[in-house]
């Protein structure tokens, strides 16, 4: 069976870029913010924060605390947050951070910072 040359090529360049997507790195932006080596060490249950997951600010609205868990919105879909992935040391940021990670079963949190509900 011949397999067309553009079919082919086609899939190289969707796993290329599915590949750039999924990697999460340091690219160096915020190499000198004082708070930089506190992101480093940030760590939860599950590991360090930013070893396999890109983290980002939360707006009050996309997240909730009850019966003394919390879940959150990540993209469209609110996702229960495992206790074990709650951070507990004092939020230096301030807002509210998530560290999602997405895979063949879904939407999973490695670290999840509360902020202060304002």
């Amino acid at each position: 069976m011949k397999v067309p040359v553009l079919g082919i090529t086609f899939c190289i360049l969707v796993l290329t870029i599915a590949g750039a997507v999924v990697q999460a790195r340091d690219d160096g932006r915020y190499a000198h913010s004082p708070l930089k080596p506190w992101f480093d060490g940030l760590k939860s249950g599950k590991g360090l924060c930013c070893s396999d997951a890109d983290g980002f600010s939360v707006s009050d609205p996309d997240w909730e605390s009850k019966d003394g868990h919390y879940r959150v919105r990540v993209d469209i879909e609110w996702v229960d947050v495992p206790d074990d992935a709650v951070v507990t040391e004092p939020n230096r940021y301030g807002r509210t951070m998530v560290w999602p990670t997405k895979g063949t079963l879904g939407t999973s949190i490695r670290c999840f910072m509360p902020g202060t509900m304002t």
